[in-house]
């Protein structure tokens, strides 16, 4: 892998490490809003926040499998670095 691909994978780990996180968070946060927020907006907050989360999850899912493809089209051929199946 030469040191532009390198840069690239880099980036791409980077942008979903931070999803991950994000995704992480708003579940505790989620869970948090259930005890903490006020009784009249509890629920909708908390609806609210599952659907962001789900979203979240899904995309960070859908990145994470072309990442992983991406990677594997890209990874050094002569180390036997094959897609598994």
């Amino acid at each position: 892998m030469d040191a532009e691909t390198k840069e690239l994978l880099r980036l791409k780990f980077y942008k979903l490490a931070l999803q991950l996180n994000a995704v992480i968070l708003l579940a505790a946060l989620t869970v948090m809003a259930l005890f903490i927020a006020p009784e009249p907006y509890r629920i909708l907050l908390v609806l609210m926040m599952m659907v962001l989360e789900a979203y979240l999850a899904i995309n960070f899912t859908k990145r994470y499998r072309e990442t992983r493809d991406w990677l594997y089209e890209h990874a050094d051929k002569e180390k036997g670095n094959e897609k598994p199946s």
